[in-house]
């Protein structure tokens, strides 16, 4: 069954969009500096990993908050995580989807300079859209279906002729950069869309969602450490390289993660586009302040473009809210 509308204020949806914004062009800006200063490298893995384990407790206390009770918040554990172990096998598939993405993320900004991956990360967009239209039988206007194709000009042009060099020397690789963003984009796509078909297909809390989530999320992520990194954690430690900046680029990652989820199921995974437009901007500017980044003409315009995109992508807006269940209200006027 389809869950029923919750009602909130347009003044917090955009302030989440906000939050969202500011989140995602600081966090973009602050992993660049870590993985690209000369201090030790710390171990990608294991700061995603950390980030889900920060997740979990904040849903923890929020779910606390939200049900005011010891007792109630004790019942809904039981019955949603321990007593659900096929709603926790659901929601590990975004788990397992989100820990690639993330140390995609990692390892395409450690090859590609900020801005360039910032608007490259766009074809999100494109994706979220197929995915949205084949996972929950939605369409998408004439409008929107021409901002996609735009949006894909854009970061073409940003790629034909990418930003010159930064201040920053590091060795870098952009074609396993752009290779990592491809598989971020899918992983993004994909794991969004089937994380709000599974919150608006049930009534249950997005806390307890987010829990059953986090909880697979560890798991994963604590393999892919194990897998990718196992021989040198054990020798090095597992935060090894650690500073106050990778502590704070793992608490934005946690925040951004938590308003991503309140974003999606308030609104829709395409709202959240908005905010990436805004973070394009916010991102490149850092990225000139900062790394001395200097901007082509070709990047400016494709820059641009997207910004451009995502805004025509949003006018034409129905209702995509909610979980479209088909036309069964009709039959339910026959009976009493």
């Amino acid at each position: 069954m389809a869950a029923p509308r919750e009602n909130v204020s347009l003044l917090f949806k955009l302030y989440c969009l906000t939050v969202m914004t500011l989140v995602a062009a600081a966090y973009t800006i602050a992993l660049r500096y870590t993985r690209t200063s000369d201090k030790e490298l710390y171990f990608s893995t294991t700061a995603v990993c950390i980030t889900e384990v920060i997740k979990l407790l904040l849903s923890v206390g929020i779910l606390a908050k939200e049900t005011a009770s010891l007792g109630r918040f004790k019942a809904s554990l039981i019955e949603n995580v321990l007593g659900s172990p096929k709603e926790l096998m659901k929601l590990s598939v975004p788990s397992l989807v989100y820990a690639v993405q993330n140390n995609m993320a990692f390892l395409a900004l450690s090859n590609l300079d900020a801005a360039v991956y910032q608007v490259t990360y766009q074809l999100k967009i494109p994706c979220t859209a197929l995915c949205t239209v084949l996972m929950l039988n939605r369409t998408l206007s004439k409008l929107q279906w021409i901002s996609v194709f735009m949006l894909c000009g854009g970061v073409i042009l940003v790629q034909w002729k990418p930003a010159q060099a930064t201040k920053v020397v590091v060795e870098q690789n952009p074609l396993l950069g752009f290779g990592a963003i491809a598989i971020a984009v899918l992983c993004s796509g994909f794991a969004g869309v089937y994380f709000e078909k599974v919150l608006k297909s049930s009534d249950t809390s997005l806390w307890v969602r987010n829990i059953q989530m986090y909880l697979s999320g560890i798991v994963v992520t604590l393999a892919g450490v194990y897998l990718s990194d196992g021989a040198e954690v054990k020798e090095k430690g597992f935060f090894y390289g650690y500073t106050y900046y990778v502590w704070f680029v793992i608490f934005l990652a946690s925040v951004g993660g938590l308003y991503t989820s309140i974003v999606v199921k308030y609104t829709d995974n395409i709202m959240k586009g908005f905010s990436a437009a805004a973070a394009i901007v916010l991102s490149t500017i850092a990225s000139v302040m900062l790394f001395g980044l200097q901007i082509t003409l070709t990047f400016a315009l494709g820059a641009l473009l997207v910004c451009v995109s995502i805004y025509l992508y949003g006018l034409p807006r129905q209702d995509t809210t909610s979980i479209q269940q088909g036309e069964t209200t009709s039959k339910e006027r026959v009976g009493v």
